[in-house]
Order: C-alpha cells, then structure tokens, then sequence
C-alpha cells in the first residue's frame, strides 16, 4: 500500500493534458478544500476528483472486482473511502462549489469525455488561452 501514489497518476495526467488542450487552465490539488480535489477552477468554484475504479468502487467490471484474498480487509476499506468521498463532496457543495468525479474507465471514451467536461466548465475564455482579455 505504501507504493500506491495519492496524486500525480496516470488518470490524473491524462485528463490534465485533455483539459489543458481544451483551453483551460486550472491548480491541481487544492490542499485548503475538503478532499484535496484533484483539479480546481477556483474562479468558477469547480473541482474535479478523478478516482480509480478499485480503491473507490466503481460499479464497472474493473471496481465491481473484489480482491479474493484478505476479502473482508477490502470490503470495508472501500466502503470507507466512499463514505469518505461522500463526506468530501457533500462539504465542498456546502462551501458553494460544484464537483464533478471522474473515473478511471471513463477517460477511455476521450469525446465523451470532453463533452462532459465542457457541459460542466463551461467555454474556455479567451483570456484564459492568451493571457489577457479582448
């Protein structure tokens, strides 16, 4: 367990390049807000927590997976960190922010992804892609 890395993961890299290419620029773990979101657009109070189908129990084939030995250990570590995930959001909707998750399985479909994304931030600005406004 100690080898497994809290940030900085392959998901998190490949959606941070999408993002990017998108046209929008964000911070990355915003250790000041519950749960330490993953992605932050602190100007239009988004967040996004990109979680790995396993260690946050997905219902996909790959989430849904149960590991065979020390079973009962994982059940209830997983459910702790969906209870903890709960937590996280539902003190970061208080504080007035909007959250999006997305899982690992999902950043296969790279077009879906990007209209999901774009559903949620909203259009790049165009001072966010020159540095300055019109």
């Amino acid at each position: 367990m100690r080898a497994v890395k809290g940030r900085d993961t392959g998901p998190e890299r490949r959606l941070r390049s999408l993002i990017h290419a998108m046209g929008y620029r964000f911070r990355l773990h915003g250790r000041d807000l519950p749960g330490k979101p993953d992605i932050v657009f602190r100007r239009r109070r988004k967040a996004i927590f990109v979680h790995g189908c396993f260690w946050h129990g997905h219902d996909c084939p790959r989430g849904a997976r149960a590991p065979k030995t020390n079973a009962v250990y994982w059940r209830e570590k997983i459910a702790r960190n969906r209870a903890r995930d709960a937590r996280n959001e539902a003190a970061l909707r208080e504080a007035g922010w909007s959250i999006e998750t997305i899982w690992e399985c999902e950043l296969r479909d790279a077009d879906a992804l990007r209209e999901r994304l774009f559903a949620f931030l909203g259009p790049a600005r165009l001072e966010n892609l020159t540095g300055r406004s019109p």
